[in-house]
């Protein structure tokens, strides 16, 4: 039975696999049904038409049907994941998949110990979280919610009933896989937007427990606060690799007088995380196309017939630390003023499973203070644990941010630019991301960073920084880190703001223009490299401050469109986002050749090397020969520290031409050179791999059992494009199924004059809209991408219905 047929069956056989089976279904945790169903869930029923990679493009009459039909679309492609997910989100994967082990791929909350993920998502998922967050939501977006969690209950009844016998072999018959309620979505949504904060934090929120009568402070801990800053093992709230491109060019600088928008977030490839390309349909209420998180059921980046909008990952921080002054009697409690508060216990118990099958229980108390939840950094950095005279609280702006997907709502219905900038600044909940826009019939484009950032000024952080966080600075700029004893070192409250303790919309960077906005996971400050912004709040963003290499590369292509005869073109956007240059060849290939392969070095043992370097093209194409070896070399010299690697230093006056020019004049420097070139050819050797092997040799993905070259690579390298396994080589190469990280959705929009007519969205989506291995669509858009084949979105009906590929099914609750 082909495809198209068997799923015009599956809409014919709706009811008969239905009947009787209207949701809501119970919550998982044996709470009360999800109450909230404003709408009859009997009525619900949506088409799902496929178009060519299996984009679902869903229409309905009403909210509730919507979602219903988006749920089950996206239960189809990633049921596994999905289920999954919710038993991250519910706090039972110890149960399921035992206390020590960890989740198989990554995501924004990393991969930590289940027993660790369990607590801190029980803590931050407690009903009376839940039923705050969606009492802030509008009817329209909780009947979407509510029909997104029957419709995927809807494909778990199917599969529960034999249907599709070869999909979703990895967790079918499983027993966490299980019904969910909109309780469910809820969590998800709370977790996506903690996700610039709080979950970057799991452990250390949940193994933080007071100190035993006999502990104190490590000794010199709190005295000598550069021991902290010294054994600082990594960025706290840096996830490597995360981040995304974004260029944004208005009609003045374009060749046919429209403004174009180009996004591509570098983001995850497996996991929960990843993005579904979808378009959601309720003719005359909203028509909007772009991808989701799996599990949020609306559009997050994409377009309507109107606007087009995409985000980067901002540089600011959306949490802050609280240094405590504990009360000598009780470790549980601190001091305020001179007042002694105590911490709030929140008593909380995991089902874990035994090696041998059998269950227990584990308990655990959690402790809130009144900034946030108390955390053990101990791990991290000597002297930050919570000992009997001191306590750390971790601050999460967006924990009281209800407002983000209130935000994308309202998007995904934008009539126009000034409504999607009016739209921003009334919400202020984008929750840790920059944004950009453009508008059909607007000659302008739009950047801001506007969102909760913590409410800190300059003169509180010179005032309140502890000797403790001044240190930690040193290591991780840009985290309020204050003295929690004194209630004026509270983050402020602006009346202004949108929330309290959160900066004023006035205090935050944004920006509308005529020539182009761009933005490379770097502050605000270049947003427009000839127009630096500045004069907002430290907290905000750095200026004047070192630019990563993907940063400088990203504004001298933008400056390279904007020189092309007639102005940018959509075709040369195209090609010069795809291309392979990394910033790192582009400035020092050429230096490294002329210090360390001379003439003479025929006989030298670098000489393999230098041939392969001075023969490639410069690119980590598919077929490219000597990125790899590059990459390595690369590797190697970003553990020299840059005073010394470097003649020339940082500029802030030149920020886009420094740092520059290897130091070849040091022998010492030279030697390093010669060494990190050494080390590079010796590692590709020891893992089989010839100096010049093909970028596609070692950089690939696994799809239906064939691999799939690919093209691109790290961020450290200053890739634009890319593509980045985040592992360190070995046999392998660099696969991307582990844990790889990049390009992941594409766009390129402008609009025509004629409405829905005039959308002109071209897309990609790397790693295919199905992680079910059974699925034609787990490699159909990964080989286009491989290909770098731009896609047209069929983004009318005539559009969808001229597909060749296009498959049709209605999907309905009840007969």
């Amino acid at each position: 039975m082909n495809q198209t047929i068997s799923l015009v069956i599956s809409g014919m056989l709706a009811s008969v696999l239905l009947a009787g089976c209207a949701y809501p279904p119970s919550s998982s945790d044996g709470g009360p049904p999800s109450a909230q169903f404003t709408q009859s869930t009997s009525t619900w029923s949506a088409e799902i038409r496929r178009t060519r990679d299996g984009i679902p493009h869903i229409r309905a009459a009403d909210w509730g049907s919507l979602g219903f039909g988006f749920g089950y679309a996206q239960a189809e492609d990633n049921l596994c994941t999905l289920a999954d997910a919710f038993v991250t989100y519910r706090g039972e994967r110890s149960a399921f998949f035992g206390a020590d082990a960890r989740p198989s791929a990554p995501a924004t909350f990393g991969q930590p110990r289940n027993i660790d993920s369990d607590f801190f998502f029980k803590l931050i998922g407690e009903q009376a979280n839940l039923d705050r967050f969606r009492a802030a939501q509008p009817a329209d977006l909780r009947n979407l919610i509510d029909g997104f969690a029957s419709g995927y209950n809807r494909y778990l009844t199917e599969i529960d009933a034999g249907r599709s016998p070869g999909a979703h072999a990895a967790c079918r018959g499983k027993p966490w896989i299980a019904k969910i309620s909109a309780d469910d979505i809820y969590r998800r949504l709370i977790a996506a937007n903690l996700a610039g904060g709080s979950v970057r934090f799991i452990t250390p929120i949940a193994t933080a427990h007071p100190p035993s009568a006999a502990t104190t402070a490590p000794r010199g801990a709190l005295d000598a606060p550069q021991q902290t800053a010294n054994t600082l093992r990594f960025a706290i709230g840096d996830t490597p690799g995360i981040g995304s491109n974004a260029l944004a060019f208005g009609a003045p600088v374009t060749h046919d007088g429209r403004s174009i928008l180009f996004g591509n977030p570098h983001w995850f490839w497996r996991g929960p995380d990843r993005f579904y390309q979808a378009q959601l349909t309720i003719p005359g209420k909203v028509n909007v196309a772009g991808v989701s998180f799996l599990g949020v059921p609306l559009i997050v980046l994409g377009f309507n017939e109107n606007v087009a909008w995409t985000h980067t990952v901002s540089s600011a921080r959306r949490f802050g630390i609280f240094q405590l002054t504990l009360d000598p009697a009780d470790p549980t409690r601190y001091l305020i003023d001179g007042q002694s508060e105590a911490m709030t216990p929140v008593p909380l118990t995991v089902r874990t499973r035994r090696a041998d099958g059998s269950f227990e229980t584990v308990a655990r108390t959690l402790y809130k203070t009144r900034y946030g939840p108390v955390v053990d950094l101990s791990v991290q950095a000597a002297g930050l644990g919570w000992n009997a005279q001191r306590a750390y609280a971790l601050a999460d702006v967006n924990a009281d941010n209800l407002r983000a997907f209130q935000n994308f709502f309202a998007w995904n219905q934008a009539r126009s630019l000034n409504d999607f900038i009016a739209i921003q600044k009334r919400y202020a909940g984008m929750p840790w991301v920059n944004t950009f826009a453009i508008g059909r019939g607007d000659a302008r484009v739009w950047f801001a960073d506007i969102g909760p950032i913590p409410d800190v000024p300059d003169d509180l952080l010179e005032t309140c920084t502890t000797p403790a966080g001044r240190a930690f600075a040193g290591r991780v700029p840009g985290v309020p880190f204050l003295d929690g004893a004194k209630s004026a070192c509270a983050w402020r409250v602006d009346p202004a703001s949108a929330q309290a303790g959160a900066l004023a919309v006035g205090q935050m960077a944004n920006t509308v223009r005529g020539d182009y906005v761009g933005n490379f996971n770097d502050s605000y400050w270049l947003t427009n490299a000839n127009a630096p912004l500045t004069g907002y709040p430290r907290i905000a963003g750095a200026t004047r401050v070192e630019q990563s290499l993907r940063t400088r590369y990203g504004h001298l292509l933008a400056a390279r469109l904007q020189r092309e005869r007639g102005g940018v073109t959509r075709d040369a956007l195209e090609t010069a986002v795809l291309e392979t240059h990394s910033m790192s060849e582009r400035l020092f290939r050429k230096p490294l050749l002329d210090a360390v392969c001379t003439v003479n070095d025929a006989l030298s043992n670098l000489h393999d090397a230098c041939e392969v370097l001075r023969q490639w093209n410069g690119t980590a194409d598919i077929d490219a020969r000597g990125a790899n070896l590059w990459d390595e070399f690369w590797m190697r010299i970003t553990r020299i520290a840059p005073e010394r690697l470097y003649v020339a230093g940082f500029d802030p006056d030149k920020p886009l031409a420094t740092p520059a020019d290897f130091n070849v004049d040091n022998p010492a420097v030279l030697q390093d050179l010669r060494q990190a070139l050494g080390g590079a050819a010796l590692a590709l050797r020891l893992n089989g791999f010839a100096l010049d092997s093909r970028r596609g040799d070692i950089l690939y993905t696994t799809r239906q059992g064939a691999r799939v070259p690919l093209y691109g690579g790290c961020d450290e390298a200053g890739y634009f494009t890319v593509v980045c396994a985040r592992r360190p080589l070995d046999a392998k190469g660099y696969p991307m199924d582990p844990n790889g990280q990049g390009d992941s959705y594409v766009q390129v929009v402008t609009f025509g004059a004629d409405g829905v007519d005039g959308v002109e969205a071209d897309t990609m989506l790397s790693h295919s809209e199905s992680d079910d291995p059974a699925s034609p669509h787990s490699a159909d858009a990964t080989r286009a991408f491989a290909a770098k084949r731009w896609a047209r979105f069929p983004f009318t009906e005539q559009a969808i219905d001229a597909d060749p590929a296009v498959t049709r099914v209605v999907v309905s609750a009840a007969p």
